[in-house]
């Protein structure tokens, strides 16, 4: 007896099913290749930048730019860019009279050595420590930096943001030191006494050229009990021991280093400091 057309065979009505099943599994797990793989979002690199001025912000690598040109996603300035500008610096002294400008112009490397600036100690000394990068060294710098202060509590000029290493950062050895300061008498002046009176109190002369051997932390710690840290300042009392009765401000029992060298001097002196001098 022949079948009836109509009629469908009961393996093919089963495997019917299954098949469009196992279509379907096969189409879903095949990976989508017309999708475009861009990784470049996730690659992106992120400014950082500083946060000090009202108008202007500087990114970490060396653009100036008002906020509004902040691209929001990168966080660096938009735009083609002048890079380590120096506007309104002075690059004798290394100072400037913006903070963002100075941060720009110390993120130079050819103005700014890494190995030399992430040595440098910061300065306060609850807070001793080292820069973990360039950028963080410039941006406290040119910050805090005490180039521009007098007795931290006076700025020299409108150029007080400096950020030039402390020349105290890399002096002579222990043994180097002593072998120059050879014949030489280190007093401890009282206080508001200049070495020319220190000196002279005791039938010695103040020898100027050896301030530089003074200048330095190393040397100061040997001579001056320094219980308030040593701090790098401008003063031609220096290199001087702050007193423990000055005020607060002015760090007492702090050592002082002058970080400008050409204003040592032997007639120098400080109401608040005790100075170090060389007398022969």
């Amino acid at each position: 007896m022949s079948k009836s057309p109509f009629v469908m065979d009961p393996i093919k009505l089963i495997a019917s099913p299954f098949l469009v099943f196992l279509l379907f599994i096969l189409q879903i797990s095949t990976p989508v290749s017309s999708i475009r793989k861009d990784t470049s979002v996730q690659d992106r690199y992120t400014c950082r930048t500083t946060v000090q001025g009202r108008y202007l912000i500087t990114d970490d690598m060396g653009q100036v730019c008002d906020a509004l040109s902040i691209d929001p996603h990168s966080r660096c300035c938009r735009g083609k860019r002048d890079r380590f500008s120096c506007h309104g610096c002075n690059l004798v002294s290394q100072c400037c009279n913006s903070y963002e400008f100075c941060v720009s112009c110390c993120l130079n490397p050819s103005r700014t050595h890494k190995d030399l600036a992430l040595h440098v100690k910061i300065a306060k000394p609850a807070t001793a420590g080292t820069y973990s990068s360039i950028f963080y060294f410039c941006t406290g710098r040119c910050r805090h930096s005490s180039e521009s202060v007098i007795h931290e509590n006076a700025y020299l000029s409108e150029f007080h943001h400096c950020f030039s290493i402390p020349s105290n950062s890399s002096g002579a050895s222990g043994a180097q030191t002593e072998a120059r300061l050879a014949g030489i008498n280190i007093v401890i002046g009282k206080q508001g006494e200049s070495c020319d009176s220190v000196c002279k109190s005791s039938g010695q002369s103040c020898v100027p050229n050896k301030f530089l051997l003074l200048n330095q932390c190393e040397t100061m710690h040997k001579y001056l009990s320094c219980k308030g840290g040593c701090l790098a300042s401008v003063g031609a009392d220096q290199p001087a021991e702050v007193v423990d009765d000055a005020p607060r401000d002015l760090n007492p029992g702090a050592c002082l280093y002058t970080s400008q060298a050409s204003i040592l001097s032997c007639d120098g002196s400080h109401q608040h400091t005790k100075r170090l001098c060389p007398c022969a």
